[in-house]
């Protein structure tokens, strides 16, 4: 998507045509949609246009889409195009954060003017968030959460978008995936770095004693309270607080913790003067937290609070292409862990590794490394996955294909020791490479592994 690029809504075919004519005219590129929904699947953090919608269309109307685009990022400029007398919602819209609005009738020049400062904000706005990023650490993320696929260039991008400002953030993903990882990427970069992270899991809170070690209490709050304690939630002050696997916290106990997230003070055991908290609060979650609602066991408030930011960490699954280069980085670790020489991993070894599935994803692929680096079997015993009904054809060359594609990953796209290894000459590898559509100067993609 080029830089200057309006997307223009409007359920109105001839006005949505007869505007983007005329701002063309202007120098602009405009993309139009009759429906806002649409227009949410090129939203993102790297956006770097601008969004004007009619207020009133049928379906998701103008002040919907202002809301649904500021989830995803808060500093998209979005222009609303209001009618005569909807000065009210024109009002609304400016407190709920649009960049401009414009009434009916409009000139063309006047819209295109309004468009042209929202992206030169917008392209600001884009300049100092990777400005940002370079003096956050660039080398030491990428590092913590390597990976050239598309899904982990995405993640490293909004965990440093997010990780500038102070907001609250909820962290989704499988078991293993790394979600602590992400949390503390996110505080390290962010400007409570010097400040302490203090970890709770929610699953292994004593229940008995619960309230008392998250928010403290004073002495003779209790039996047993023979002197004041300072919670955990106090010991973060200044900090931030990581919630892991905030859907194991107990129902009745969202609710003290919503207003926590809510008025940011505490109140502790036995005390009735509220303590100012100062405090980030990062949550993670390996269960769909939705679903939980659904089922009355998660709060929907509580939800809704806490994923205004929300970083997703995809399984290994997600991201096939970085098993190869993953694994020889997580062998060189054990190796400096374990105080062993460097490993020189047979290229064989790799490509076996990237064609096995990892149900553990990386908690699971480093101990693989971990067992290697020891001197033992580094591949787990494995249930195969039944696999989807294909023609034999499609399933060898599907095979065939995946072989060649982590063959090329863990030489580094250089050709020769690949078709030795393969027992095949180089004419063939270059054959077989143009019938697969593979490039040795190519990232690899998901679609270059068989699991």
């Amino acid at each position: 998507m080029s830089e200057s690029r309006v997307l223009l809504v409007d359920d109105e075919e001839e006005m949505r045509h007869s505007t983007a004519q005329a701002l063309g005219l202007f120098g602009l590129d405009v993309d139009t949609f009759s429906s806002a929904e649409n227009v949410l699947e090129l939203i993102g953090y790297s956006f770097s246009g601008v969004v004007v919608s009619d207020i009133r269309m049928h379906g998701m109307d103008g002040m919907t889409l202002l809301q649904r685009i500021r989830e995803v990022d808060a500093e998209i400029p979005v222009i609303l195009v209001t009618g005569h007398g909807d000065v009210q919602l024109a009002v609304k819209a400016m407190r709920e954060g649009v960049y401009d609005f414009i009434e009916k009738p409009f000139t063309a020049q006047h819209l295109a003017a309004i468009a042209r400062r929202a992206m030169d904000r917008r392209s600001l706005v884009l300049e100092n968030r990777r400005l940002r990023a370079v003096a956050g650490k660039r080398d030491d993320i990428e590092a913590r959460l390597p990976g050239r696929t598309q899904v982990m260039v995405e993640l490293r991008y909004r965990l440093r978008a997010i990780g500038a400002t102070d907001a609250d953030t909820l962290i989704i993903g499988e078991t293993g995936v790394g979600k602590e990882v992400v949390a503390r990427a996110l505080h390290d970069i962010s400007a409570r770095a010097d400040r302490p992270l203090i970890a709770i899991n929610c699953a292994a809170l004593p229940e008995n004693l619960i309230e008392s070690e998250l928010f403290g209490h004073e002495a003779g709050a209790f039996p047993g309270a023979l002197r004041p304690r300072y919670g955990k939630f106090e010991h973060g002050r200044g900090g931030t607080i990581l919630l892991d696997e905030i859907g194991s916290m107990p129902f009745d106990l969202q609710a003290k913790f919503l207003r926590v997230l809510q008025e940011r003070v505490i109140t502790r055991l036995g005390s009735n003067e509220p303590v100012p908290l100062d405090v980030r609060f990062i949550a993670t979650s390996k269960v769909d937290l939705e679903a939980e609602v659904a089922a009355g066991r998660f709060r929907a408030d509580l939800l809704y609070r806490l994923n205004v930011a929300t970083l997703h960490v995809p399984s290994l699954a997600q991201r096939k292409a970085d098993i190869p280069l993953l694994f020889l980085q997580l062998v060189r670790e054990a190796a400096a862990r374990y105080m062993r020489n460097d490993i020189d991993v047979p290229p064989e070894l790799v490509t076996e590794i990237a064609e096995r599935t990892w149900p553990g994803n990386v908690r699971e692929l480093r101990n693989a490394a971990d067992r290697l680096v020891l001197g033992l079997d580094p591949k787990p015993e494995e249930t195969p996955a039944p696999a989807e009904r294909q023609r034999l054809a499609d399933k060898v060359a599907a095979y065939e294909r995946g072989i060649i594609a982590s063959a090329l990953a863990a030489h580094g796209g250089s050709l020769r020791p690949v078709y030795e290894q393969l027992g095949i000459s180089r004419k063939t590898l270059y054959e077989k490479m143009q019938r697969y559509g593979l490039d040795k100067k190519m990232p690899i993609t998901d679609d270059d592994y068989v699991v």
